[in-house]
């Protein structure tokens, strides 16, 4: 062979193999940011359940903090996980989405990753999950089994896609059902949220679903005092009374954190905004309570097996 070629093909193979190497991201540490304590059996508590497994699988420590809320506490949180070499932060909750949109350049070797916000950048993710799907097949079931034909959201903030699937859903089946939709304008404030359920309760409504994982367990022990029903929402409820919760909209984040690093690991984590459905095995139906008979059971789950299989909802079905 030509000593030019040779010379070629060798520094061809160190320029791949050095291209190799660098999409490889060794992740020692992982540090990981939550609105509210860890212990609110939702959201929080989830995601630091998954932070768990995570440390476990990928044999990485992780740097917890709590009740990081604000942009100085943010800040200041970041500064410490930067001292101690960490590569990829984790937000959970799409309210750090803007403040690391704010600060990742000042971070160039950190990657950030929150969830539900809108972001770009080089070194910024937004893990979405897509819940109007969730919400409709709620909205669909509640409509279902509803005795009064009125069901209630208690939704924390309007911008929920999950709110609209839920009422989407109720009005296809039953177009007759009325559908109750107020917003607590919080994920945790139980006493506003208890001030809807009141309300609702009083016009009428058997069915609730409550959207909001800082409340959501206050309200379904309420529903339950009255003998009423609740669709749980993030984990599976199912534990907090059979005769009470009909089903339940999971959001699995643990899935989410294992796939967003293990791409980072690879050097494949993707920049900006990623979405994910019950396509992606990341949501999923809770176990069905009593009051869902198997009939109704097999009836929800075969037009969610048409969604997963089609991507098209019921009423977008001919």
């Amino acid at each position: 062979m030509d000593r030019k070629i040779m010379v070629f093909v060798f520094s061809l193979m160190v320029f791949l193999v050095g291209c190799v190497q660098a999409q490889e991201k060794p992740l020692e540490k992982v540090g990981f940011l939550l609105p509210h304590p860890i212990d609110d059996q939702g959201w929080n508590a989830k995601g630091y359940q998954g932070m768990l497994k995570l440390q476990s699988s990928l044999d990485v420590d992780v740097l917890i903090k709590e009740d990081i809320r604000s942009q100085q506490l943010v800040r200041e949180a970041i500064d410490e996980f930067s001292e101690e070499e960490v590569g990829l932060i984790f937000g959970h909750s799409h309210l750090y989405a803007d403040i690391f949109m704010d600060i990742k350049d000042e971070y160039p070797d950190i990657h950030f990753i929150s969830f539900n916000g809108e972001v770009e950048g080089d070194n910024v993710t937004s893990l979405h999950f897509d819940g109007y799907a969730m919400g409709f097949f709620a909205g669909m079931l509640a409509s279902e089994v509803s005795d009064s034909h009125s069901v209630g959201v208690i939704a924390a903030f309007p911008f929920q896609p999950e709110v609209q699937g839920f009422e989407d859903g109720a009005k296809f089946h039953l177009p007759s059902v009325t559908v109750k939709v107020d917003f607590v304008e919080s994920w945790v404030d139980e006493e506003e949220a208890l001030k809807i359920f009141r309300d609702m309760n009083r016009n009428n409504v058997d069915i609730f679903y409550p959207a909001g994982d800082g409340y959501h367990l206050t309200i379904i022990e309420e529903v339950k005092k009255e003998g009423l029903h609740a669709i749980g929402y993030v984990g599976d409820q199912l534990d907090l009374g059979e005769s009470t919760v009909l089903t339940s909209t999971v959001q699995e984040v643990e899935k989410l954190y294992e796939y967003a690093a293990t791409r980072y690991q690879k050097g494949e984590l993707e920049s900006g905004n990623i979405y994910f459905d019950f396509q992606d095995d990341v949501i999923t139906m809770g176990k069905y309570g009593q009051g869902v008979s198997a009939s109704t059971q097999e009836w929800l789950e075969g037009h969610i097996s048409t969604y997963i299989e089609t991507g098209d909802l019921p009423n977008n079905l001919n």
